[in-house]
């Protein structure tokens, strides 16, 4: 029988990311994700439910989520589902918890004091890459980008639009 679990989630962390080594010296971060679903009742009011979701992340994705992430602050994981289940020490009985273990993440959001917006980051890089922003040439930039920019490109060729009286045969449709 074949199966899948992948998880597609974005939020905001609910709490500041904690950040543990296994005795392998394997980082362990664990922190909360909060999930904002807005929709209108069959009556017309406006409603909003919030998901509340634990997430842990290992080795390198770990350590940059610890190190560039805290209470608030929203990001875009994929990942996949983890049962968990455990005696109770007090009371002896079983316990369970589904967790995502982040596979992958992005940051979301504008950069610090510029307001939000998502999107992708602007020339320098990421809003966490302390390097300088590169000129555009130096990126590898597409072709007639570099010293003749400002020069006036030619208007692209257009073909004459489809006229009625052409006729099509069905060996001539691709589909």
């Amino acid at each position: 029988m074949a199966s899948f679990n992948k998880v597609i989630l974005m939020g905001n962390l609910t709490r500041d990311p904690q950040l543990k080594y296994l005795p392998s010296q394997t980082a362990v971060v664990e922190f909360g994700l909060a999930c904002n679903r807005r929709f209108k009742t069959q009556a017309g009011e406006d409603k909003e439910e919030v998901t509340f979701v634990d997430c842990t992340a290992f080795g390198r994705t770990g350590e940059v989520i610890n190190q560039y992430f805290t209470k608030g602050k929203p990001i875009f994981i994929e990942g996949r589902l983890k049962y968990d289940q455990w005696e109770d020490k007090q009371g002896g009985g079983k316990r369970s918890k589904i967790t995502v273990v982040v596979e992958n993440f992005q940051f979301v959001g504008g950069r610090e004091g510029q307001g939000g917006g998502g999107g992708a980051p602007d020339a320098g890089g990421n809003e966490y890459d302390q390097r300088p922003a590169r000129p555009m040439a130096a990126r590898g930039a597409p072709a007639g980008a570099g010293p003749n920019r400002g020069a006036p490109r030619p208007a692209p060729q257009q073909e004459p639009p489809f006229s009625e009286d052409q006729q099509f045969k069905d060996d001539d449709i691709p589909f």
